[in-house]
């Protein structure tokens, strides 16, 4: 994640600017906790709610597996400690969701499924609004897939905002 992204809080002068991850908790503890909870709200509203059926077919029927790697992934996004390279190597997203076909309509129902994670979680909406741009760019970096004939081809960014 860009130290330029709006989820940056410096202390002013010359500090560096904050990790997203100081937001989910004030302990290394808490933080850890606070990513697996969002991943669990994550994966329980695309299990839960049917709106997303289509990108919850994209997944293992058991979903035990991709939490744990989501969860050891985006402790080190988030700018905690690196827990998925030592045990699965560079990330490479891109070339490890290709046997996975991801269209526009795939992002957003991923996106819509974050978003509503990261509200259930109850952050500032400055730091949702980061969090989410950065996992915009990396979740259209995923498409693989041509957008069907027809299609909604854009997410509708007041969704994201919450306007």
């Amino acid at each position: 994640m860009s130290n330029n992204d709006s989820t940056s809080n410096t202390t002013g002068g010359d500090a560096q600017p904050k990790p997203p991850i100081v937001y989910f908790g004030s302990t290394p503890e808490e933080q850890q906790a606070g990513v697996r909870k969002l991943v669990d709200l994550f994966y329980d509203e695309m299990d839960q709610n049917p709106s997303f059926e289509r990108i919850r077919k994209l997944h293992p029927v058991h979903l035990d597996h991709s939490r744990e790697k989501f969860y050891l992934f985006l402790s080190g996004w988030l700018g905690g400690p690196d827990l998925y390279s030592p045990q699965f190597g560079h990330p490479r997203l891109r070339m490890r969701h290709m046997p996975f076909p991801i269209s526009s309509e795939d992002r957003d129902q991923w996106l819509l499924c974050m978003v509503n994670a990261l509200r259930s979680m109850q952050l500032p909406e400055k730091v949702i609004e980061g969090l989410m741009l950065s996992f915009f760019r990396t979740a259209d970096w995923m498409r693989n897939k041509p957008d069907p004939e027809g299609s909604a081809k854009g997410l509708n960014t007041i969704s994201i905002k919450g306007e």
